[in-house]
C-alpha cells in the first residue's frame, strides 16, 4: 500500500486486489499491517441497476463485507466511519429526511447498504454512519463527466425531472468526514452539499457551466427512463446533526460543480 501524506493526516488507502472485504479476516489483516487510528469504510457495490441483477453480490459486499470490516474494528478497538446513502429511504416524504427517520429502502442497493448500517450499529459503539447522495468527484465515472461527454458529442440528453436530491462533491464531503471524525459525537449524520435540484436541473446546469447549449437537455419522467432499479423521488437529506454539533456545513452544490469543473479543466 502507498501512504498518501496529507497536510494533517497520513491516509493509507486499501482496495482490491490488496484487500477483499468479503473475505472474513481480510480487513483484520489490513488493519494489523497498517495500524490506523480510525477506519473509513467507503468500499461498496454502488452500481444501482446491477444490484438488482446481482443481489447476492450486493448483499455480500455491502452487507457481509461491512460486517467483516466492523468486526475487525471491534477486535482492534478502533472507531469506524461508514459511508451510507440516501437510498436507505423510500423517497415518499415531502420534506428532507432527518437522521432519525425510519429507513425503508426501495431496491437491493438501498437494502444492502441498510444491512451494512445495521451491522455497524450492532457490532460497534464507536462509529459514525454518514449518509450522502449524488456523488461526483475527481476519481472514476460520475454523472457530471457522463453528461459532459455526451453533450460534447452532440448527443441529445433525456434526463429525469421527478427525482430530487443534493449533488455532492466528494472533495467537500471529504472535508466534512475529517471534521466529523475529529469533533463529531458518534452516531448517524447526513452530509450533502447545500440545496437541491432534479437530475434534469443538475444536467442542465452542468452543460451551461461548461459553456454549451443547455437546450441539449430535455426532461423526462422516471417512468420513461427504462431503468431496472427503483429510485427514491425525494433524496433530500437534512444535515440536522452537523448543525446541532456546530460542525461545518458543505457549500452549495453549484459551488461544488464549479470547483469540479475548474479542477478537471472542464473535463
Amino acid at each position: 500500500m502507498t501512504a498518501l501524506v496529507c497536510p494533517r493526516h497520513e491516509v493509507v488507502p486499501a482496495d482490491l486486489p490488496e484487500i477483499d472485504i468479503t473475505r472474513p479476516g481480510a480487513p483484520a489483516l489490513c488493519i494489523a499491517s497498517t495500524q490506523p487510528d480510525v477506519v473509513i469504510h467507503a468500499a461498496a457495490f454502488t452500481a444501482v441497476d446491477e444490484c438488482e441483477r446481482q443481489p447476492d453480490v450486493a448483499f455480500r459486499v455491502n452487507g457481509e463485507g461491512t460486517r467483516n470490516v466492523a468486526l475487525a474494528c471491534r477486535e482492534a478497538g478502533l472507531p469506524m466511519l461508514y459511508i451510507s446513502t440516501d437510498y436507505v429511504f423510500d423517497g415518499e416524504k415531502s420534506t428532507p429526511y432527518v437522521e432519525d427517520d425510519e429507513p425503508n429502502p426501495l431496491g437491493i442497493y438501498g437494502r444492502s447498504k441498510l444491512e451494512g448500517e445495521k451491522h455497524v450499529r450492532e457490532l460497534l459503539e464507536a462509529y459514525w454512519i454518514v449518509r450522502t447522495s449524488w456523488l461526483f468527484g475527481p476519481c472514476g465515472k460520475n454523472f457530471v463527466r457522463t453528461i459532459l461527454e455526451r453533450a460534447r458529442a452532440g448527443t441529445a440528453l433525456r434526463v429525469v425531472d421527478d427525482q430530487i436530491g443534493a449533488p455532492t462533491y466528494t472533495v467537500h464531503l471529504a472535508a466534512a468526514l475529517e471534521e466529523i471524525i475529529l469533533g463529531g459525537e458518534y452516531g448517524i449524520y447526513h452530509a450533502t452539499n447545500q440545496g437541491f435540484c432534479s437530475w434534469f436541473e443538475f444536467a442542465r446546469t452542468i452543460v451551461r457551466e461548461a459553456g454549451m447549449d443547455e437546450s441539449l437537455v430535455a426532461p423526462i419522467p422516471t417512468s420513461a427512463s427504462d431503468r431496472p432499479a427503483p429510485r427514491p423521488r425525494n433524496s433530500r437529506l437534512a444535515d440536522t446533526h452537523l448543525r446541532q454539533q456546530g460542525l461545518s456545513l458543505l457549500p452549495p452544490w453549484q459551488e461544488g460543480l464549479r470547483c469540479y469543473l475548474l479542477r478537471e479543466g472542464g473535463v
